[in-house]
């Protein structure tokens, strides 16, 4: 599979650990930065990182920042994806399972590298359902992205 990753200042620690981890499970990863602890604006990291997976350049995108809530929420402005917030392996498995999340954000302030990498094997190797009633929903989820996306 091949992910793209991002981070901003508060995160960037975090993202090189999720480099490392994900490169050991045989994974092709993208790293769009940052590399450094000087401020940064996290919307900068979070769109090449989600443009990557709107284009079919990446199969998956994962965000870091100190909360993962900035990434998130920039993540989510982006059409076509569906950027899941998660500090425990029971949403990464159910973001996956049920919401066919397509970008993981994470706090390193929040938590630490172990239980990262636990949530990432999950969130990596959890398929989605693909039952009826779970696209049923992501289709209203669709419906509203069109209904409030800007059309020029």
């Amino acid at each position: 599979m091949k992910i793209a990753i991002g981070a901003d200042h508060g995160g960037f620690r975090l993202k090189d650990d999720i480099v490392t981890f994900l490169k050991e499970l045989g994974h092709e990863v993208e790293d769009f930065g940052c590399d450094c602890d000087q401020s940064v604006d996290y919307p900068d990291y979070a769109v090449p990182v989600c443009d990557a997976v709107v284009e079919g350049k990446a199969d998956r995108g994962i965000l870091v920042c100190g909360t993962g809530i900035g990434m998130s929420i920039a993540a989510n402005k982006i059409p076509g994806i569906r950027c899941a917030l998660v500090h425990d392996m029971f949403s990464a498995q159910a973001t996956r399972d049920h919401n066919d999340s397509n970008v993981l954000a994470m706090g390193e302030r929040v938590i630490g590298p172990g239980l990262a990498e636990e949530i990432v094997k999950i969130w990596v190797g959890t398929e989605f359902s693909n039952g009826e009633r779970h696209i049923g929903r992501l289709n209203k989820v669709k419906a509203l992205e069109d209904k409030y996306t800007l059309h020029p």
